[in-house]
């Protein structure tokens, strides 16, 4: 079925990830609503949730119109799971929620349960483990030994990666450990393995103990959580530095500041907090969930006669805002929970994470550069007011139906009694702002023009539509330029763009990490919860630039930190010099001229790869030659005499001719990667696009192998890194906290 018809002003990629993810759809799979009938379907489900505080007809028709309008101008959105599931028959509406694991198989394999439970009605689930105990104590019962925590984490991968949420969003978790925990190096290092816990983000929660002790070059203890007594001392920095060295090589772990979280805890009379949700931004007690939902800066922005920039539609974000909080705190009302448990929970504390997306687009109709104090200021102002009326509209609507259960009086003493726990979160919007037509949550733009895929084989330059209409307004726009741009992620080295242009539309990779980590800083102050944002950094970035990053977090007050060095998750071209061949040893007919292929050797060994391609297994062997580079190639695939079997035996030939002939492995694999076919498939987190594709994949880690063990082919297989969509195969970019594909709006943390 083509997309679905609809008088809204949404992008086509914004109708196609509502037809994927959001509209309803028949037995068939077939779409049966539009965009308006899924906005009224919405509406009319949360306004519903006031007569419950004694509303009549007319005022909830009324509030669900209100609500309606607040969603089709795209000023506001909840989170997806509201706006997949109000009004039909799963009706959970939540997005994060925290699980306990405590120190007792009955209550790890509960948690497994559970959190099957929630990843089936499209939630993320964060876990602490840091009440395990740790590998090697003494099991009471049996006299046994444990395994510790970072096994059982697996075990919950394990189930994660067979529930996949039913397609719709994808298993994501946080898992989390505290830094004296006597598992903690194993744990920092757990996702070296690239194959292993694969649906876990995971982070290290510092204490302000291990802070100080790493600010004075000291020792710190660590603790059996059982025992409650210390195991051995460690260096506070030698742990640091490798906390900082992983999240250099692959991005994790990441860092949350747990007493900091605590210290702002709303309800510590009835519990800490020691887990958030899987991107990070929303601290949860056990058993706790929150609703979610952000403002679109980018509709906030009024013009002013006589002016060439707007201004700030405070009117406007103030009515955005009250609507809203209402719409969030309904949403608890309404939402049918997975766990008992956790509706008891979540309805006697009543949190809601109210963010914003577009901040970068407000900039740039602001004429304001992101990386600039007056940007800083601005996120402030804008925060604090969202901040503060916020809590007006919960005051209001404490008065009206009451304050939240756990309500702490003596906390709170001179302060205004609150419908909700907390009020305000950042989290990422990758589906959301794709919906929006905005940039993402609060982070700049990733990119001026980009090439969007929109059909198999099909390419679109999409180029931001406020640069697009500024280019044009200027004179300096053109196609060869957009094409050209799209090359880059950013708009340095085009001399034909003017530089208070440049100033404005910088882009991710044009910020510095301070300049990131400052914004982060700057709404974070006014923020219930947390901020989901990613730290970008260039790939020559160093271990030191990180650990800098690492430590300005903590001193500007942020409650986490995550961080993506460009290119080192991403499968990456090759990068080794080649080596020079000499003249001499070039296999070449002295008659004739031409290139001969090496003679084989009776005896040459290598290794077989299996990797699933649409086509069935395909078994790939590279033999070496005595330095090691590969040397011929043999392929196996189905029944012999089949097509598939008889293309890549052919394909098997001709690399080993070039092989043979000295041709450089790089080359045949540039040549060989990204061929595509009808029926791709996915192996291992990578996308594997044909036959061929897979072939000059396996002959690409056949070579990292070798490069990194010296040539002594210890080392074994090097799986695929995940580079692109596994829904659809475009560019996955890192932002928020996440990993996000602005093609299809596949989102890896839900």
């Amino acid at each position: 079925m083509g997309l679905v018809s609809t008088s809204l002003n949404l992008s086509e990629n914004a109708l196609k990830v509502m037809e994927k993810r959001y509209l309803k759809k028949n037995e068939e799979g077939e779409v049966i609503e539009t965009p308006e009938d899924m906005f009224h379907r919405v509406a009319k489900s949360i306004a519903a949730a006031d007569i419950n505080y004694g509303k009549g007809f007319s005022e909830v028709e009324e509030l669900e119109q209100a609500f309606y309008n607040l969603m089709i101008s795209l000023d506001f959105l909840p989170n997806s799971p509201t706006l997949m599931n109000a009004g039909r028959r799963l009706g959970q509406l939540s997005a994060c929620f925290v699980l306990p694991v405590e120190d007792s198989m009955e209550s790890i394999f509960d948690g497994v349960k559970n959190a099957a439970i929630i990843h089936k009605s499209g939630g993320g689930t964060g876990f602490s483990f840091s009440h395990l105990r740790p590998n090697g104590d003494v099991v009471g019962s049996t006299k046994g030994v444990s395994s510790g925590p970072i096994s059982f984490m697996s075990v919950f991968d394990t189930a994660t990666e067979a529930v996949k949420q039913g397609g719709t969003r994808r298993g994501a978790n946080m898992g989390m450990l505290r830094v004296d925990h006597p598992d903690i190096l194993e744990f920092i290092t757990c996702k070296d393995n690239t194959d292993k816990l694969n649906n876990f983000n995971i982070s290290v929660a510092l204490t302000e103990e291990f802070m100080s002790a790493v600010q004075e070059d000291r020792d710190y203890d660590l603790i059996n959580p059982r025992k409650k007594t210390v195991v051995k001392s460690l260096k506070a920095r030698e742990v640091f530095d490798l906390i900082v060295k992983h999240a250099w090589g692959n991005g994790e772990p990441g860092i949350v500041f747990l007493d900091r979280i605590n210290n702002c805890n709303p309800t510590p009379h009835i519990g800490e907090i020691d887990s958030t949700n899987p991107c990070g931004e929303q601290p949860l007690l056990p058993f706790e969930s929150c609703n979610l939902g952000s403002i679109n800066l980018s509709n906030m922005v009024r013009t002013v006669p006589g002016r060439d920039t707007g201004d700030v539609d405070w009117e406007k974000l103030r009515s955005t805002v009250h609507k809203a909080v209402h719409f969030l705190d309904n949403v608890i009302d309404v939402n049918r929970y997975p766990l008992k448990e956790i509706e008891k929970n979540t309805k006697a504390n009543r949190k809601i994470g109210l963010g914003v997306m577009g901040w970068a687009d407000m900039l740039i109709s602001l004429n304001i550069p992101y990386n600039s104090e007056k940007a800083l200021d601005l996120a402030s102002k804008v925060m604090g007011f969202i901040q503060k009326e916020g809590e007006n509209k919960s005051a209001a609507l404490a008065k009206e139906r009451g304050q939240f259960p756990n309500y702490p009086g003596s906390i709170y003493d001179g302060k205004k009694e609150m419908r909700n726990a907390t009020i305000t979160t950042i989290a990422p919007t990758g589906s959301l702002s794709i919906l929006a037509g905005c940039s993402s949550g609060i982070e700049p733009l990733f990119a001026v023009s980009f090439v969007r895929n929109v059909l198999e084989g099909t390419k679109l330059i999409e180029v931001n539509p406020l640069f697009e209409r500024i280019a044009e307004e200027r004179g300096f726009g053109s196609i060869d330029l957009m094409e050209r741009i799209s090359e880059k992620n950013s708009l340095n080295g085009f001399d034909e763009i003017p530089e208070d242009i440049k100033e404005v539309f910088v882009t991710a990779h044009d910020i510095t990490p301070a300049d990131h980590i400052k914004m982060q800083a700057a709404f974070q102050h006014y923020t219930d919860n947390a901020v989901s944002k990613t730290v970008n950094f260039p790939h020559n970035a160093t271990v030191e630039d990180v650990e800098n990053a690492y430590r300005l977090a903590y001193e500007l007050n942020c409650k986490g930190v995550t961080v993506y060095r460009d290119g080192s998750r991403e499968e990456q071209v090759l990068s080794v010099k080649e080596k020079k061949v000499e003249e001499d040893i070039i296999p070449m007919d002295v008659h004739t001229g031409k290139l001969v292929p090496r003679e084989r050797p009776d005896v040459i060994q290598g290794s077989t790869r299996i990797v699933q391609t649409g086509c069935g297994a395909l078994y790939v062997t590279v033999n070496a030659d005595e330095n090691g580079m590969p040397f011929e190639v043999f392929n196996q695939i189905g029944k012999a005499g089949g097509c598939a079997a008889s293309q890549s035996e052919a394909i098997g030939r001709l690399v080993s001719l070039a092989l043979r002939c000295n041709i450089a492995p790089e080359e045949i694999t540039k040549q060989l990667k990204g061929i595509s076919c009808h029926q791709p498939a996915w192996a291992k987190g990578g996308k594997i696009s044909s036959c061929a594709d897979a072939i000059g994949k396996a002959v690409e880690n056949f070579r990292m192998a070798e490069e990194d063990c010296g040539g002594n082919g210890k080392k074994g297989d090097i799986p695929m890194m995940i580079g692109a969509c596994p829904d659809c195969g475009g560019a996955v970019e890192h932002e928020g906290g996440c990993a996000v594909c602005h093609d299809c709006g596949f989102t890896k943390c839900g």
